[in-house]
C-alpha cells in the first residue's frame, strides 16, 4: 500500500518547486572579489582562473559600477603592487595600489554597493607572509597587529565600508576596532576572517596577486583537520567586536560553516575561493559539468549551510542568472 504522504507531490512542476524552495540565492547576498594591478594599462587575464583578470584602475571602476548595477551586495578589493618590501609598506601608503583603488571605487559607486578591502600584508610583502617576520623568520603576531591597525584606518579613509582582516593574527579584530574608533571611524565595519584554513585551494589566488610566498602559513592559518578550533576563533572575534564573521574556504568546510552559523548572532560570510572556482571551470571546459547548474548548486549549498553572504568570482554571472 502506498504511503499517504508523498513528498514528490511538491516536486511536480517548476512553479511548485519554486514555491516550496527552502534556500534562496539572490544577487544582494553575493560579493565579487576583484584584483587591481599597479601600473597595468590593460586588464590582464589570470591563466589559472579563466574569466578573472587583474584590473587596471579604469577597468576596476567599470567593474564596480557594473556590480552595483547588477544589485550585488559588495565588492572586495585586493591590490597587486609593482614593488614589495619586508614590512608591506605599500599596504599603508595612501598612494599604494589598494588605497588608490578604494578611492577610485568609492568615487565611482559611492554607497550604492558595500566596498570591502582585504586588510592583510601578504600582497605587499616581499616574503609573501601575512605579517612582519621576526629575527627567526616567523610571523610576529603583535608587531603585525600594529601594522594592521594602520592599514585598516588607511583603507577606511580611502573609502572602504568594511575592512577584512584575513591574516589570522590573534587579537586582530580588537586592535583594528580600537584603531578605527580612535581615528573617528566608529561606523566602519569589520568583516573578520574568523575561520581561515591553511588550504590547498588558494593556489590560483596566489597567481592572481603575484604572491611571493615560499613555504606555507601553517603556523597561523587553521589546520584543515580542526573544526572546534574554528568555533573558538569565531567566539574570540565576536568578543572583540567583529560585525561579520567568515569561513574560508567554503565548499570543503560546509560543516564548519554550519557550526559557526549556529553560534553567532552577526551575519556569516563564506568565501568560495579560487581553487573551488578553478576546478569547476576546468571541468566545465572539458564538458564534464554543466556550468550554470553547477555554479548555482555550489552557491545554494553554501547558503544552505548557513552563509548570509558569499564571496564568489561568479557573482556577476550568477546575478544575471538569478534575475
Amino acid at each position: 500500500m502506498y504511503p499517504t504522504s508523498r513528498p514528490r507531490r511538491l516536486r511536480t512542476t517548476a512553479a511548485m518547486r519554486r514555491l516550496v524552495s527552502e534556500t534562496t540565492v539572490v544577487a544582494r547576498q553575493l560579493v565579487l572579489p576583484v584584483f587591481v594591478k599597479q601600473g597595468a594599462t590593460e586588464a590582464i587575464p589570470i591563466p589559472s582562473m579563466p574569466g578573472v583578470v587583474q584590473h587596471t584602475r579604469d577597468s576596476l571602476r567599470k567593474a564596480a559600477a557594473e556590480a552595483a548595477a547588477a544589485g550585488l551586495g559588495g565588492i572586495m578589493l585586493f591590490g597587486v603592487p609593482a614593488t614589495r618590501d619586508a614590512t608591506g609598506s605599500g599596504g599603508i601608503d595612501p598612494e599604494g595600489v589598494l588605497n588608490t583603488a578604494l578611492r577610485d571605487v568609492r568615487a565611482e559607486v559611492g554607497d550604492d554597493i558595500v566596498i570591502m578591502a582585504d586588510t592583510c600584508l601578504d600582497e605587499f610583502t616581499d616574503h609573501g607572509h601575512c605579517g612582519l617576520l621576526d629575527a627567526t623568520g616567523r610571523v610576529d603576531n603583535d608587531a603585525t597587529l600594529t601594522v594592521y591597525a594602520q592599514m585598516a584606518v588607511a583603507q577606511v579613509q580611502a573609502g572602504a565600508h568594511l575592512v577584512g582582516p584575513s591574516g589570522m593574527m590573534d587579537g586582530q579584530v580588537g586592535v583594528i576596532r580600537a584603531a578605527l574608533d580612535a581615528a573617528g571611524h566608529p561606523d566602519a565595519g569589520i568583516l573578520a576572517y574568523s575561520a581561515k584554513y591553511a588550504s590547498a585551494f588558494y593556489g590560483p589566488f596566489r597567481d592572481a596577486v603575484d604572491s611571493q610566498l615560499r613555504g606555507d602559513r601553517l603556523t597561523y592559518q587553521q589546520d584543515p583537520a580542526n573544526a572546534r578550533e574554528a568555533l573558538r576563533e569565531t567566539a574570540l572575534d565576536l568578543a572583540e567586536g567583529a560585525d561579520i564573521v567568515m569561513v574560508k574556504p567554503a565548499m570543503s568546510y560546509l560543516d564548519v560553516l554550519r557550526s559557526v552559523a549556529e553560534i553567532t548572532d552577526v551575519p556569516v560570510a563564506a568565501y568560495q575561493v579560487s581553487g573551488e572556482y578553478s576546478m569547476v571551470e576546468a571541468a566545465v571546459a572539458r564538458g564534464w559539468l554543466d556550468r550554470r547548474r553547477t555554479v548555482l548548486e555550489t552557491l545554494t549549498s553554501i547558503r544552505r549551510a548557513g552563509a548570509d553572504l558569499v564571496l564568489t568570482y561568479w557573482a556577476m554571472e550568477a546575478a544575471g542568472w538569478l534575475h
